[in-house]
């Protein structure tokens, strides 16, 4: 029998360009990828069908085809690095894709644009954090 690699789904190494398709359709830009595109303070989604290739392009929030982007962290926080949140279910629902697991490719720039090949094996991303059931059924097996 041979070995196989266990996938612990945690963030890589923060130098690496990365885009998370969340569950229900987020997007997440770590740093490194947001630094590729400028930190845009909006950005618009482009589809190739044919190709399988989303295109994340810096956008003026004025465009009436522009998402804002959010840098994730505590309310009221000023945030300056980490992660950067892009609601994205409307596009993930329009080119049909699957959003029920979270998925994270490393992208690769296209003159002004973050490409993200779907053909190109996606990791998949573990949640940190337990559903409110799970949480609920550990709870209960405790008590018993």
């Amino acid at each position: 029998m041979g070995f196989k690699v266990f996938e612990k789904g945690s963030a890589p190494a923060p130098t690496i360009p990365t885009v998370t398709i969340q569950k229900r359709g987020m997007f997440s830009l770590n740093e490194a990828a947001f630094l590729m595109i400028d930190e845009p303070e909006a950005v618009q989604f482009l589809w190739d069908e044919e190709n399988r290739l989303i295109a994340i392009q810096a956008a003026k929030l004025t465009d009436p085809n522009a998402y804002p982007t959010r840098r994730q962290g505590p309310a009221g926080a000023p945030q300056k690095r980490g992660i950067v949140l892009i609601a994205g279910s409307m596009f993930t629902k329009f080119i049909g894709i699957d959003t029920s697991v979270a998925k994270r490719w490393v992208p690769e720039r296209e003159a002004d644009m973050l490409i993200v090949n779907l053909n190109k094996p996606a990791q998949t991303v573990a949640s940190n954090r337990k559903s409110g059931d799970a949480a609920v059924e550990k709870k209960e097996e405790e008590s018993a």
